[in-house]
């Protein structure tokens, strides 16, 4: 793969970069030899995030004696300056190396998260004092709001952005990506493949293409994913007219009909966690089975049961999306899934 700059950090990297989700759902040699096999295939950009259980320990292992010319990003949801200092400690420490070139701060969707981080004494000042002691090379953030991304992005804050893109979600397109542009900040697509809702890398990725300059961060969790992917971006960049065509058959079958996890429709009154349960077919696809439907996705979906049909969220939803509708459905198909992906379960 030919490789490309990342804004203005200075960064070279490879326009496709590896995410650390999946990998959450092998075993460690499996996620290790899947690590390696990208870098093998000329990866050179890494992704992940201290929420991501295993996933900063296992590209960790994966990397030692080979990070010389590899960009490793990291990410932390830490919204004091304890927590966020704890966190990326120990993303240092799992991650086995001295030097983290992009720390990320993790789904700033809120305007309250931003303040929280930007707060003086903060974890925006704690970043700050790595990066000048060199132990950070670059601060970025990430984020599923539109609205508080263009503010992310001009705000100059941050040197990389992080935000869904793809032919399904097309809103960074018509302003986003142009402001990041302006203020010399880096774009890094997430969910290409819209968090494996989409299956087709060939469409996925040769739309993305038609953007040179936005960095496309994928979860891969074997061999063929990251080789087809690889031969895409080693190939044709237009889009066929057939593919076109593919690609607006299923915008139409998709519709508008999915949740874009701008958190717009929260906070729900009774407690209701709306985004993850709307995409929850995302999370079983990326995800192992006993996070998702363990006690802790029951849990989740227990709270959803007690849902008041009050509508507050689909007043807030941007989209109009029937969110009790939505959930009802996601309800039932959770309690199939789990007897079919945890038998043991009661």
């Amino acid at each position: 793969m030919k490789s490309m700059m990342l804004g203005k950090t200075g960064l070279e990297v490879s326009p496709v970069g590896f995410g650390g989700i999946p990998i959450q759902r092998l075993s460690e040699q499996g996620a290790i030899d899947v690590v390696r096999h990208c870098l093998d295939k000329g990866v050179t950009f890494i992704d992940t995030a201290n929420g991501y259980t295993v996933s900063e320990e296992r590209i960790g292992k994966a990397i030692a004696g080979r990070r010389e010319g590899l960009v490793l990003a990291t990410k932390s949801h830490g919204t004091t300056a304890e927590a966020f200092r704890s966190e990326m400690e120990l993303s240092f420490k799992r991650l086995q190396v001295e030097h983290i070139d992009i720390y990320q701060f993790h789904g700033v969707s809120k305007p309250e998260q931003l303040k929280q981080i930007t707060a003086p004494g903060g974890p925006l000042d704690i970043a700050r004092e790595a990066k000048a002691a060199g132990r950070i090379g670059h601060i970025g953030v990430t984020s599923h709001s539109l609205d508080l991304a263009l503010e992310l992005a001009a705000s100059g804050l941050f040197e990389t952005l992080m935000f869904p893109f793809n032919f399904i979600t097309r809103e960074p397109a018509e302003k986003l990506l142009g402001v990041c542009r302006d203020h010399g900040v880096a774009f890094i697509s997430m969910k290409p493949m819209w968090g494996g809702l989409l299956e087709d890398a060939t469409l996925a990725f040769k739309w993305l293409r038609q953007y040179p300059d936005a960095n496309a961060l994928v979860g891969i969790q074997s061999f063929d994913e990251i080789d087809e992917i690889v031969s895409v971006m080693e190939g044709p960049a237009a889009l066929t007219a057939d593919e076109a065509a593919r690609i607006a058959a299923l915008r139409a079958e998709l519709g508008t009909r999915f949740c874009r996890s701008c958190e717009y429709c929260q906070p729900c009154p009774q407690g209701i966690r709306i985004s993850w349960v709307l995409r929850l077919k995302s999370h079983a696809k990326r995800m192992p089975a006993a996070r998702v439907f363990g006690e802790s996705g029951l849990a989740s979906i227990k709270t959803a049961e007690t849902c008041a049909d009050c509508g507050v969220c689909e007043e807030r939803c941007p989209y109009e999306l029937p969110i009790r509708e939505m959930t009802a459905e996601m309800i039932d198909w959770f309690y199939e899934q789990r007897a079919a992906r945890l038998p043991a379960s009661s």
